[in-house]
């Protein structure tokens, strides 16, 4: 492998790819956010009507896309991090946009776990659920 035969230069696509990590494991925190905002609007309107009522499917929908869309960001990383050897003979952190990518993913380990507690939160059958209060 000379360096004559390898183009060295960072392209758009990469510097594209690059970006799209920290916006895909944002998302994914996002999502994950949600669950817990649609969560606690289920109770208030438990509350207000003073009756149990049907738990949210989206809740079920987001609660899974945060962890997926979590590792999905984490697998673009993976995937530049090919292309920029295959393309550059380079490591992901030799390039300006592969060092973004790989900091923003290790990164959103941490989100990750955050989504997947989300996750388990939604299916945990050991929560307390809402308290109807006085509906007298």
């Amino acid at each position: 492998m000379s360096g004559a035969a390898r183009d060295r230069t960072v392209t758009s696509g990469m510097v594209l790819t690059a970006l799209l990590v920290p916006v895909v494991a944002a998302l994914g925190v996002v999502t994950s956010l949600r669950v817990e905002n649609i969560d606690m609007d289920w109770v208030h309107r438990q509350q207000a009507a003073c009756r149990h009522m049907p738990f949210p499917k989206m809740e079920y929908v987001l609660a899974w896309s945060g962890p997926l869309v979590g590792l999905s960001a984490m697998t673009i990383c993976v995937l530049l991090g090919r292309w920029i050897r295959r393309c550059c003979g380079l490591r992901l952190w030799d390039t300006w946009p592969g060092l973004l990518a790989f900091v923003c993913s290790m990164l959103n380990v941490l989100a990750i776990l955050l989504e997947l507690f989300m996750l388990w939160t939604t299916y945990n059958p050991d929560m307390p659920g809402s308290i109807l209060g006085d509906c007298g």
